[in-house]
């Protein structure tokens, strides 16, 4: 449109432009043509790699080999199905949801908080609440073992160390759901993606293989 007023002041009228055009391609036009083309690339290369990172994000990226938590070492020889990478029964993101919503509340709401020390007389030991109660990787235990028998696929329940927003050590049950990982935490009813939670997220069960660990050391 600028060329179009610079050929009309000079007295040539807009049909001389419009004749032009008619007759070939117009160079800046081409040149605006392969600019806008680039760019939609440029742009459209932006938004997908924005869509990966977001993805990614989504799930908390495992850094290396790590020995299990103090109290865990014998988990899988305690618990088998604590460990299992067994797949289960086939069920909808919708239905897990609802079933992850309501054993985190129960259990929640049903175990009281006891820690290994009054219980046990010893500083760390992982083990299903008793009927006294448990502290939190106890209940996090809990809802995965009620989680694989409600029909969740054991290798979506990973329990994972953290350092809390207080920076204490705590402990967590993850579920790895098709949008990312999800915390169901003996603190709060509310389940959060992981990067919400504030906490400092140092070690969990290997996605791949649940009897090993691996470090993580996501600060969410």
């Amino acid at each position: 449109m600028a060329i179009a007023w610079i050929n009309l002041d000079r007295g040539t009228g807009m049909k001389l432009l419009c004749s032009k055009v008619s007759k070939g391609v117009n160079p800046l036009v081409k040149a605006s043509g392969r600019f806008v083309g680039v760019f939609a690339l440029v742009l459209g290369s932006i938004v997908a790699g924005t869509e990966v990172q977001a993805f990614e994000k989504a799930y908390i990226t495992t850094v290396s080999a790590s020995p299990p938590p103090t109290g865990a070492q014998q988990l899988c020889r305690q618990y088998s199905w604590a460990c299992s990478s067994k797949r289960s029964m086939s069920l909808t993101s919708q239905q897990e949801m609802k079933i992850i919503q309501q054993v985190n509340r129960r259990v929640n709401a049903t175990t009281r908080e006891v820690a290994d020390q009054l219980q046990y007389k010893t500083r760390e030991r992982w083990a299903l609440p008793t009927s006294r109660g448990g502290d939190c990787e106890d209940f996090a235990l809990l809802k995965k073992r009620d989680l694989i028998k409600a029909g969740i696929d054991p290798n979506k329940l990973l329990i994972a160390t953290v350092l809390d927003r207080s920076r204490n050590g705590h402990a967590v049950l993850i579920y790895r759901s098709a949008s990312g990982d999800l915390v169901l935490d003996n603190a709060t009813n509310r389940i959060k993606p992981w990067a919400d939670t504030r906490y400092l997220f140092l070690r969990m069960q290997d996605p791949n293989q649940p009897r090993r660990w691996v470090g993580v050391y996501g600060n969410s």
